[in-house]
């Protein structure tokens, strides 16, 4: 039997585009797919010619064959054979990289092809982010702030249900109270089941007669809530707190979200810090340095008396050990790091000056530091 005109199939002119051959087998299509035709037992050969056609004339090298030979270009297992007619997809690969998501888009209208409608059942409420500035010192030792968060609570007055108290609530007839309808469609791909927000309750489950009057039926009403936040000792600036249960009102007897507050911390004029160290600069003078000294140095828990040794050089590190900060994993307290910075005095007093100068004398070539007898020599002159 000679096969009929590709064009005529689909209903359009030799001259026409890609677009509109693929919008003439969209109709052609819809008009006769077996699903939808049960009763017209010519409907599924049509809908395969439609197809053999279309898988021709979307490829630009099969119409321009087509076009010259006809459908004698086929005849031995080209395109009619293993395009469509093989099994194969390929005459539905002309949806300008739709693909199946045209195909769905066709039978099943751009609607949902599984899974649970957004408003089903009991949901969780969001999250919420709180920003909280903090000193050097308090991130240090730990401390116990109030917050004030403005959130979603479930309703007092309606408990949470929407409804007007005394009022009646009904579970939805038309989904049973799942909020969502589901629906079985005999496709050319098998059966699908297709899942949609009930059109009675509008995905709710219940039917409520009259609303609550404070929170128009939401079930939640926007608060300020004050909560006390602990924070433990050793945070550091970017940390961050989850408090459990804290969030946004869950909706229709779900779980509330959770608050996570992030730490700032404000730098200190004096310290820094690196993980559990904590690291200032001392400055001293050149006689401290030489001699040796005890000096005040000032520290997270108040000032320390620290001995500097006899001959210190300028940028000489010493440590304060368990001055620093303590780890949030076991408490432990890091040690304090003190640089020290020795000061050269810019003016002197004429006697200052004579003592430098006798210092000079007594030493002349010898004034090395590693030399022995050159502290000696440095008590000697001051004494």
């Amino acid at each position: 039997m000679s096969k009929k005109d590709y064009y005529d199939v689909l209903g359009v002119a030799k001259t026409a585009t890609a677009d509109e051959i693929k919008k003439a087998y969209r109709k052609v299509a819809r008009q006769y797919h077996p699903d939808v035709n049960k009763d017209n037992p010519e409907a599924a050969e049509k809908f395969k010619e439609a197809s053999e056609a279309y898988s021709v004339l979307s490829d630009e090298q099969k119409r321009a064959q087509y076009d010259q030979f006809g459908h004698a270009a086929f005849e031995n297992g080209g395109a009619g054979a293993g395009g469509f007619g093989g099994g194969g997809f390929e005459g539905f690969g002309g949806f300008g990289g739709g693909g199946m998501e045209d195909i769905f888009d066709m039978f099943f209208g751009g609607q949902g092809r599984g899974g649970r409608s957004s408003n089903a059942g009991p949901q969780r409420g969001a999250d919420l982010r709180f920003d909280l500035e903090i000193t050097f010192e308090e991130a240090a030792s730990g401390l116990e702030r109030e917050i004030s968060v403005y959130r979603d609570e479930q309703c007092p007055h309606c408990h949470g249900n929407g409804a007007e108290p005394g009022s009646k609530v009904e579970t939805c007839p038309e989904c049973h109270g799942s909020g969502e309808i589901r629906f079985t469609q005999n496709t050319m791909f098998g059966q699908m089941t297709n899942v949609r927000p009930c059109s009675k309750c509008h995905g709710e489950g219940k039917i409520i007669s009259e609303p609550c009057k404070e929170c128009r039926g939401q079930g939640t009403v926007k608060k300020n809530k004050k909560l006390k936040v602990k924070i433990p000792a050793g945070v550091d600036n970017g940390s961050r707190l989850r408090v459990a249960g804290e969030g946004e009102a869950g909706a229709k007897g779900g779980p509330s979200g959770d608050l996570y507050v992030y730490l700032y911390v404000k730098p200190h004029k004096f310290f820094e810090r690196d993980g559990t160290t904590v690291y200032c600069e001392i400055p001293i003078n050149i006689v401290q340095a030489t001699l040796g000294a005890e000096i005040k140095v000032p520290t997270l828990d108040g000032q320390v008396v620290m001995k500097v040794p006899e001959g210190t050089q300028p940028g000489k590190v010493l440590r304060l050990k368990g001055k620093g900060i303590p780890s949030l994993r076991n408490g432990t307290r890091g040690d304090q790091l003190v640089r020290i910075k020795v000061v050269v005095p810019q003016k002197l007093s004429e006697k200052q000056k004579d003592a430098l100068r006798k210092f000079e004398e007594i030493s002349k070539d010898n004034i090395n530091p590693e030399e022995k007898g050159f502290l000696d020599k440095i008590k000697d002159l001051f004494k």
